[in-house]
């Protein structure tokens, strides 16, 4: 039955809100499929699979700031690490961070460079508004239960070149799952595509997402010549009032089933420059030349099975315009190399409506069309302690008990603002201070000798606290993280002996003025 529907770009559906929910397990499912565990899926299990940050620091972040510096905390680019985030991400609190195990930027989430990274929404939920997810030359991501909304490329505020998830440069192993992305119109309007991949990145999967609202879902691939793009799944997801690109596909190989798309106004999936398509189970509706090769002459193929075609009209053919229909049939035969299990198309509406978007908990489909919600249940909030709070800890005008080390001692840093000095940290003296030149910097107590620490007091200079936002502690002989966290006072580190320990303030609410940096053997 047809169903009534508004076109155009510029009829934009109501965002739904973003429920609670806490984070669940991520794990790798060697074979995967649709069904019960809500482990990584498609061509993500491939290529080693993706595990994004599973056996590391798990830490929490309420602000784009606190996410770069969770990656730029680690000890390697490498290090694994899971970053809950929860409340809204923006320009006002996202600005780069500095250090070696990061490469971050001002008003977009950076991951350049990096690996072994899962980002997920926590709690009353995580969005992203107007600030997109920009990954670079980077493997081992996952990205769970956010929504990323109205990122342009023209006007103001721009990010991330108007792609809500954007990835180049020889990316390997993502996978982005419980996600709504959204924009609130086209090209004219200063927005771009949803989710985009290019200059050779490689098994990715999109899962249970949605895509919204936009003149272009997302691409494989930026230009005819570059073919280098593959190994892309997309299952689950509800494709909503979109002009185009639910992908285009230029070379390379993707596998599209089970998604759910709902008023494609244009043309739906491109396959072109020899990029070749499987599609199955899916269920389009209300929409126009869901499939095909469009706007080129460099042709792209597809197999196709179990789709259900629900008021889609198809356009006449030309030498640059071929849609598949209005009955697709198959010009090529795909082989794909995991495990999957097939929804009926006729039931993929429902479970996708019911599973599809952050703030669903997590859930997937069992492949007999029932949604599951994974164990443990994501929606569960957790009973541990926030794991970025630190201990209570003493008032931090008293210090721990024993000698003040940096007494003596030789102190540097970064920079200094004028009327500042590095040696007013280790004065004794709570009447002066060191502030950094800007909003960040890092300030070193050094000493002739190694030197056994355990505890730092740092001090905040009267009428300045709370100013110090978040920070770490590195061994300043090794480059190793000691400890991260926010805010002044007390903070013990594993007991390490040195010739240099450095306290770098990654995030300030206002110029931070340190009056004393107290250094303690226990």
């Amino acid at each position: 039955m047809a169903r009534a529907r508004t076109r155009g770009i510029r009829a934009v559906w109501a965002t739904t809100a973003v429920a609670a929910v806490a984070a669940g397990a991520l794990a790798v499912m060697p074979q995967a499929s649709a069904a019960a565990t809500g482990g990584v899926t498609g061509y993500a299990t491939q290529n080693g699979g993706t595990t994004g940050g599973a056996g590391g620091q798990t830490v929490r972040a309420t602000t784009g700031t606190q996410i770069h510096a969770a990656l730029c905390g680690r000890a390697s680019s490498s290090t694994p690490i899971t970053i809950q985030v929860e409340g809204t991400i923006n320009h006002a609190n996202t600005a780069k961070v500095s250090g070696t195990s990061c490469n971050t930027a001002d008003g977009v989430i950076e991951l350049k460079q990096i690996s072994n990274v899962t980002i997920v929404g926590v709690g009353s939920g995580a969005v992203f508004d107007q600030l997109g997810i920009h990954i670079r030359e980077s493997s081992n991501i996952i990205i769970q239960n956010v929504t990323v909304k109205n990122v342009k490329k023209s006007g103001s505020p721009t990010s991330n070149g108007g792609d809500a998830i954007g990835m180049e440069s020889n990316v390997r192993n993502v996978w982005v799952d419980h996600t709504t992305l959204e924009a609130s119109g086209g090209e004219s309007e200063g927005y771009d595509g949803l989710f985009d991949m290019k200059d050779n990145t490689q098994y990715v999967t999109l899962s249970y997402s949605i895509l919204r609202n936009s003149g272009r879902g997302g691409l494989i691939g930026s230009s005819e010549t570059e073919v280098s793009n593959s190994y892309i799944t997309y299952h689950h997801n509800r494709y909503e009032n979109l002009d185009s690109r639910v992908p285009l596909l230029r070379g390379g190989t993707a596998h599209i089933y089970n998604n759910h798309y709902a008023g494609v106004n244009d043309s739906g999936i491109n396959s072109r420059a020899g990029g070749k398509a499987k599609v199955d189970n899916n269920y389009f509706e209300d929409s126009k030349d869901v499939l095909g090769t469009f706007y080129t002459t460099t042709t792209g193929y597809w197999q196709v099975s179990g789709n259900i075609f629900d008021n889609v009209t198809w356009s006449p053919a030309s030498s640059d315009y071929k849609p598949a229909g209005p009955n697709p049939q198959s010009n090529t035969s795909i082989s794909i190399p995991y495990a999957y299990t097939l929804d009926n198309a006729s039931c993929v509406p429902d479970v996708v409506s019911r599973t599809a978007g952050a703030g669903k908990g997590l859930q997937v489909s069992d492949g007999s069309c029932t949604p599951t919600t994974p164990s443990p249940d994501p929606t569960t909030p957790p009973t541990s302690p926030d794991p970025t709070t630190p201990p209570p800890s003493p008032d931090p005008t008293t210090p721990p008990s024993g000698t003040n080390l940096s007494i003596g001692a030789g102190s540097d840093g970064t920079s200094k603002a004028d009327g500042t000095s590095y040696g007013n940290v280790r004065d004794g003296n709570v009447s002066t201070y060191w502030s950094p030149a800007g909003a960040t910097g890092s300030i070193s107590i050094k000493w002739g000798s190694p030197t056994a620490v355990a505890k730092l007091n740092i001090r905040e200079a009267t009428g300045a606290t709370g100013r110090i936002g978040s920070w770490r502690v590195l061994n300043a002989d090794t480059g190793a993280v000691l400890a991260t966290g926010t805010g002044a006072g007390v903070i013990t580190v594993p007991k390490t002996t040195l010739s240099k320990i450095t306290f770098e303030i990654t995030g300030s609410s206002a110029t931070p003025r340190i009056a004393e940096y107290e250094t303690y053997a226990g």
